[in-house]
């Protein structure tokens, strides 16, 4: 394309943006009510039900002809009724601008209560905790513009005006339009006009209609010029000018004429359209280039599947109504990698939203490619990938939100609440063995975690363990030489001294991080505190001494050790010594590691000397428990330790 192309663009565009513009007007408020007799406190299911309530009203402004009511929530204590109704005369446009600033006043005008309504001349929004009564004439506004000049017949009057308003409440509750509006005029005398709006909310039947709107002219005074009720479900108008639009409501009274907007709509829309097209075939001869340009590897494993990409991406608008606008109260964990966010998606389904730090400097191709790589890996011990996001500058990951935090938890922080009995570690020991396991030789890719840690396994309501931020290797800057890195990351005390000291890493070197988990669940310390520590706090070398001495249950948690399995306890302090050998060919693999778990008895083979084995090394049940450890980070890969040489998991894929 030359260059001159992409200037006529712009200028296209401009043209577009300049005529839809010209139209915008800040919607005019009229007056909100808030009941003020019960409130809704912040990150409660209530709040999260209502920003899912505007979340859906937000995005079916185009579809519903200026009218929706929905329900969230529905069937519990914390379900929000909701209607927004855009006057019958005003274009998606004008209904779409009021609509997004009563959303955001409502809030401000009627903060944190449960029922609210908030009225314009263009628009009205209402929700409630409770069910809509149309046959109220409670809660109202009520407004008049004063007496009518005293030469005024009143008789008369007030006779053409109610004439005038019987009549469109007739119309209107017996339309057979989408819309229960009506909208006209009439004379009083030949230099006096009375002009009429009444309009209903869509779901009333006939008869709740006319009852409604017979209520609402009720309420009106004698004698003034111009008056109005607004009610929670119709609202009637009358005025002594044209206040709404006489070319919409006249347009199908056969007349045959064409007023100003339709003629513009008759030349414009056609130009419009023609510019859509040509900007169309622009945009998907540039994604078919793009596709062109994705990573060799990505097509060489997935081919077809590629497409599957798009299902996975989340738009930036339904995160932010699942976390409240990323909101404090709905933080759950931080780090080097960005921050963390629960949420609630429309479905239901509950979501850790983790926000990449900009700093990561990723590419949008690269970051895409992944996320295709990552939602191929599907194990019960794996925390699910629900997809991504891509959007203005920001790059997220939505994952499953596991509810029972980390096991980092649940093993070191002194506020953690309870103990893990011996079956739940047992449990847990097995759950990450068979999830590394998958990663190591079951899924379509090798995958080589490199951050395995306490932190990084996530304990689900049911207690089973499920390994989290594996995917995301190509998040920094990494050698392609495969095997090796000249940037190490990972969190000390849990790398292996070959990736340690040169980089090498393998599926071995998550073998080894393995071993130090599975010591560190039957001691309930830690291997090292930091690497700013007085003194070298080595676990694996205090559960090798005393293995080599035979009295291996010295390094067993005191808190169980009146309720636990000789025998269990024995094999795992075996296995995880065997996973920390000095020479990667001598420990096991996930595979052998899984057999070993899920045999009653086997002959395993005796441990050689841990990897930096320091021969007097302290006794950890001396070593205080790291305070700065005290977190609540419960989908999150928080290195709160201060010992992380990289903040960011990294993960490496090898093709099979």
């Amino acid at each position: 394309m030359s260059a001159a192309k992409p200037k006529l663009l712009s200028i296209c565009l401009c043209v577009i943006l300049n005529f839809f513009t010209t139209t915008k007007a800040t919607p005019t408020y009229t007056t909100n009510h808030c009941t003020n007799t019960t409130t809704y406190a912040p990150s409660t299911t209530f709040q999260t039900n209502l920003n899912i309530l505007f979340y859906y009203f937000s995005n079916n402004i185009s579809q519903s002809n200026g009218y929706f009511h929905s329900i969230t929530g529905f069937n519990t204590d914390n379900a929000v009724s909701g209607i927004y109704l855009c006057r019958g005369d005003v274009t998606t446009t004008v209904c779409d601008q009021c609509l997004t600033v009563a959303v955001k006043e409502i809030r401000i005008r009627c903060p944190n209560q449960t029922e609210a309504l908030i009225w314009y001349d263009e628009c009205f929004l209402r929700y409630t905790n409770r069910y809509f009564a149309i046959d109220k004439i409670v809660p109202r506004a009520n407004f008049d513009d004063g007496n009518i000049s005293s030469g005024v017949d009143l008789e008369r009057f007030n006779r053409s005006l109610h004439g005038l308003l019987n009549d469109l409440a007739t119309e209107a509750s017996t339309s057979l339009q989408s819309k229960k509006f009506a909208a006209d005029e009439t004379a009083v005398t030949e230099s006096m006009k009375l002009y009429g709006l009444v309009q209903c909310t869509n779901e009333l039947t006939k008869s709740e209609c006319e009852t409604c709107l017979r209520n609402a002219i009720g309420t009106f005074p004698n004698g003034k010029q111009g008056a109005r009720a607004l009610l929670p479900s119709c609202n009637v108008r009358y005025q002594l000018y044209p206040f709404f639009n006489l070319s919409s409501t006249s347009a199908s009274s056969g007349d045959g004429k064409l007023g100003p907007g339709t003629i513009a709509v008759v030349i414009v829309v056609p130009v419009v359209f023609l510019i859509i097209l040509f900007l169309g075939c622009y945009y998907f001869k540039r994604r078919s280039k793009m596709k062109k340009r994705l990573m060799p590897n990505l097509m060489e494993n997935f081919g077809d599947e590629i497409p599957t990409l798009e299902s996975l991406q989340f738009n930036l608008a339904t995160l932010e109504a699942a976390t409240n606008q990323f909101s404090f109260q709905n933080k759950i964990g931080s780090g080097g990698f960005g921050q963390v966010y629960k949420g609630v998606l429309l479905d239901g389904r509950h979501i850790a939203v983790k926000k990449l730090s900009k700093s990561s400097g990723q590419g949008t191709i690269e970051f895409k490619n992944e996320i295709v790589l990552i939602a191929k890996l599907q194990h019960r011990n794996l925390v699910t990938l629900y997809g991504f996001c891509s959007e203005e500058q920001e790059k997220m990951l939505v994952y499953e939100y596991v509810p029972n935090k980390s096991l980092d938890y649940f093993l070191f922080d002194l506020n953690k609440g309870r103990v893990l009995s011996w079956d739940e570690r047992y449990k847990i020991i097995g759950g990450i063995a068979r999830g590394i396991y998958y990663l190591h030789e079951q899924s379509r890719l090798k995958v080589i975690h490199r951050d395995l840690k306490p932190s990084n396994i996530l304990l689900d309501e049911m207690m089973n363990p499920k390994i989290s931020d594996f995917g995301m290797a190509k998040i920094i800057d990494i050698d392609q030489h495969q095997g090796n890195t000249k940037r190490i990351a990972g969190t000390y005390g849990y790398m292996s001294s070959e990736y340690a000291m040169h980089g090498h890493y393998s599926e071995k070197s998550d073998v080894f991080s393995f071993g130090v988990i599975l010591i560190e669940i039957i001691s309930a310390k830690r291997n090292a505190l930091s690497i700013g520590s007085p003194v070298f706090d080595d676990l694996l070398s205090y559960a090798w001494k005393n293995w080599r001495d035979e009295k291996p249950l010295e390094v067993l948690d005191s808190d169980i050790e009146k309720s636990f399995s000789y025998s269990e306890v024995i094999k795992c302090i075996q296995i995880g010594l065997l996973c920390v050998q000095q020479n990667p060919d001598d420990r096991p693999t996930m595979e052998r590691v899984v057999s070993y778990l899920s045999s009653v008895s086997v002959e395993l083979p005796l441990p050689q000397e841990p990897a930096g084995f320091m021969g007097n090394g302290t006794n950890p049940s001396m070593i205080p428990r790291d305070k700065s450890d005290q977190h609540n980070n419960s989908n999150s890969n928080s290195n709160t330790t201060g010992s992380s040489i990289n903040d960011m998991t990294m993960s490496h894929y090898f093709s099979r």
